[in-house]
């Protein structure tokens, strides 16, 4: 009598790999506060970009592996918190909101606590189906990682041209406070897994995203800041390009009721 086959032990290692890469990304993160303690300022920037690029690539990979699973969910959205939340937002502090009496360490703490909530409603709508941003292919706010990136805007700045003014805790308070409320917001921003190019444009977007990695390797900072300010340009068009989808499902005609007398049938 032929015995039955045990189930194999262990963890497959597709689904171990995408963890690790969001493990890697949670060390980078935290590699910025020690450069920052050090007032290492490009490193400390460098590691939030590191964190961020490995972040982007976690969830790709599990789902090229057939390694999703709600533990790597449950990490990724830890490591974010981290990462994009707690770690930038000491970075700050000690780089130029430090320098505001009293207040400082409310703007540092603001942008740590929006990004834990962000995350937090991120995971408490994984199940629900009924999600008119994501059905039209955008996000509901500012994503954690990119509020890191958008945050760090006046450093890239300040590193660019050296000029103080970037540093300043006048500068700084706000513009963390307006990234901390944007990534709470309900506000619809561009998905970029829903971003699709056309077949006559894809060889001349390589050589694009070429030339972006070139300049990020040679002049990152004003690549970075360019980036950024980019970015924001795009949330404006993004909330007008979701308000015209939402008015068309608005105004997109019901399935007609049958009219008594005429199709409807007789009871």
């Amino acid at each position: 009598m032929k015995q039955p086959t045990r189930p194999p032990k262990g963890i497959p290692l597709r689904s171990v790999v995408p963890n690790a890469i969001t493990v890697l990304a949670l060390c980078f993160g935290l590699s910025g506060v020690r450069f920052a303690i050090a007032e290492d300022w490009e490193k400390a920037a460098l590691m939030i970009l590191v964190a961020a690029v490995l972040d982007a690539m976690d969830g790709r990979i599990a789902r090229m592996l057939n390694g999703q699973s709600r533990f790597g969910a449950e990490l990724d959205s830890l490591s974010d918190v981290i990462a994009f939340g707690v770690s930038p937002a000491i970075i700050l502090y000690l780089w130029s909101l430090q320098y505001l009496p009293k207040f400082g360490w409310i703007f540092a703490l603001a942008h740590a606590v929006c990004a834990a909530l962000r995350l937090a409603r991120f995971n408490a709508n994984i199940d629900v189906e009924d999600q008119p941003h994501k059905s039209a292919g955008f996000l509901t706010g500012v994503p954690a990682p990119a509020g890191a990136g958008l945050t760090f805007l006046p450093l890239y700045l300040w590193l660019w041209t050296g000029l103080g003014v970037f540093q300043s805790t006048y500068v700084v308070a706000p513009w963390a406070a307006l990234i901390a409320f944007m990534m709470i917001s309900n506000i619809a921003t561009f998905s970029w897994g829903s971003l699709r190019l056309r077949r006559h444009v894809r060889l001349g977007a390589l050589v694009v995203i070429a030339l972006i990695g070139g300049a990020l390797l040679s002049v990152p900072w004003p690549t970075l800041s360019i980036a950024a300010v980019l970015y924001a340009g795009m949330i404006p068009a993004s909330i007008l390009s979701y308000a015209k989808i939402k008015k068309q499902r608005a105004a997109a005609p019901a399935s007609p009721e049958p009219q008594q007398g005429e199709d409807a049938p007789s009871l």
